[in-house]
């Protein structure tokens, strides 16, 4: 058999419709406030208007996010399907989990220089959270008691969705990919059009 061909990449799109990342910030520090973690000179009611602004901006990403996720995991599996590495113990979860547990070097070393701190919690949030949300629905759909608790309830998405179906653990040396902002990837085949 032969080594595993390149899996395609996975493609990051920006996410738009929301507010701006202000709200992502005051929606933390009205959250560390409200928990006495921070002083604050603003009244109980208006932090918890931005808390639940700002929670309500993460959900929305990381459900974009999840998208996204979704999409290269079905792409990851129809490629296998069509290789000589068919296995039908491979399917989403083994690529969601891939992703989550033990991308390659370069894919967590590109994450680190995008800012990203804590990738296993962001993906596996934003798997779970789309496997129930297609979309995000208004901020008023949610209860206050979700959007303050939402990474628990997208925590056990995560475990559910890796639960729905048996599946083959992968080793990342294995199955390489690479990961791409969608604009970075535009500009990527552009230049390689360039070159034909």
């Amino acid at each position: 058999m032969s080594e595993t061909p390149l899996l395609p990449p996975l493609i990051l799109h920006p996410f738009s419709g929301g507010t701006n990342t202000s709200d992502l910030v005051d929606g933390s520090q009205a959250a560390l406030a409200l928990q006495g973690l921070v002083d604050s000179e603003i009244d109980n009611l208006e932090l918890v208007r931005r808390m639940v602004t700002g929670r309500y901006q993460e959900l929305r990403m990381l459900i974009f996010l999840g998208k996204d996720l979704r999409r290269w995991t079905q792409q990851c599996v129809e490629h296998i399907r069509r290789s000589e590495h068919d296995d039908m113990r491979i399917n989403v979860q083994s690529f969601s989990e891939l992703v989550v547990e033990s991308p390659p070097e370069a894919v967590k070393e590109k994450l680190k220089r995008w800012g990203v701190t804590d990738r296993k919690a962001i993906f596996a949030r934003a798997i779970g959270l789309h496997s129930i949300l297609e979309d995000p629905p208004p901020a008023e759909c949610f209860s206050l008691s979700f959007l303050e608790n939402y990474h628990r309830y997208a925590d056990y998405a995560f475990i559910c969705h890796q639960h729905l179906k048996p599946f083959l653990s992968l080793k990342p040396e294995q199955y390489p990919f690479e990961i791409f902002a969608s604009e970075e990837y535009a500009r990527k085949l552009a230049e390689e059009w360039q070159q034909v």
